[in-house]
């Protein structure tokens, strides 16, 4: 069995805490800056090799979504064994379907962005359809 370690990001640094606090780890040690020209970065300041990775992070607004999006790419590029993105407001999630031509899918462009930086599984809760 893998380590488990759970990371939070700045949108949901209180129930990543409530969580870690539950299962009983404390929660990992990472940094998120931002630049003058509103860039962000992340690192993960501890090991994550191995391990399934856990990252609290609501995507609303946008820099949460790409700071998530960081956050998944840097775990995967440190050798996690796995990541599972936790995301209490999954925001675009209304627009799931095709409700007139020439609209765009974003609850689907969101989910694949997810996938392709890397994350396993997502969990969510609330959605706006099932």
């Amino acid at each position: 069995m893998s380590a488990v370690k759970i990371f939070a990001g700045n949108g949901s640094k209180e129930l990543a805490t409530k969580i870690a606090n539950s299962y009983g780890k404390p929660l990992g040690n990472s940094t998120s800056k931002k630049f003058s020209d509103g860039e962000l970065s992340f690192s993960y300041n501890e090991t994550v090799r191995g391990c399934d990775v856990f990252i609290i992070q609501t995507t609303g607004p946008s820099d949460n979504f790409i700071e998530l999006l960081l956050m998944i790419d840097a775990a995967k590029r440190a050798s996690a064994k796995s990541v599972t993105c936790v995301v209490p407001y999954y925001g675009y999630a209304r627009q799931d379907r095709k409700d007139k031509p020439r609209v765009s899918i974003a609850a689907k462009l969101m989910a694949n962005v997810l996938q392709a930086a890397g994350a396993d599984r997502l969990m969510t809760c609330d959605l706006h359809a099932d």
